[in-house]
């Protein structure tokens, strides 16, 4: 399943904010900055939720690379 459709559902937000706030995420941005500054971006996500999204966001990752290393 897509991690960023996960998410989603988990917090009952789009998939569309969840891309988003993962790119902003992924290019280095802190959650402070993303809360204030883009929020046009994500959508006017929170601090609470974007710091939810961003720690699901390492656990499925950290997930999804550990049952690759199982698997290999």
């Amino acid at each position: 399943m897509d991690i960023c459709v996960k998410i989603a559902k988990e917090l009952n937000v789009q998939k569309w904010q969840v891309e988003a706030a993962v790119k902003l995420i992924d290019e280095g941005n802190t959650i402070p900055f993303i809360s204030r500054y883009r929020k046009e971006a994500t959508g006017a996500l929170n601090d609470e939720v974007l710091r939810n999204l961003f720690d699901r966001l390492q656990y499925l990752r950290n997930l999804e690379e550990k049952k690759e290393q199982v698997l290999s």
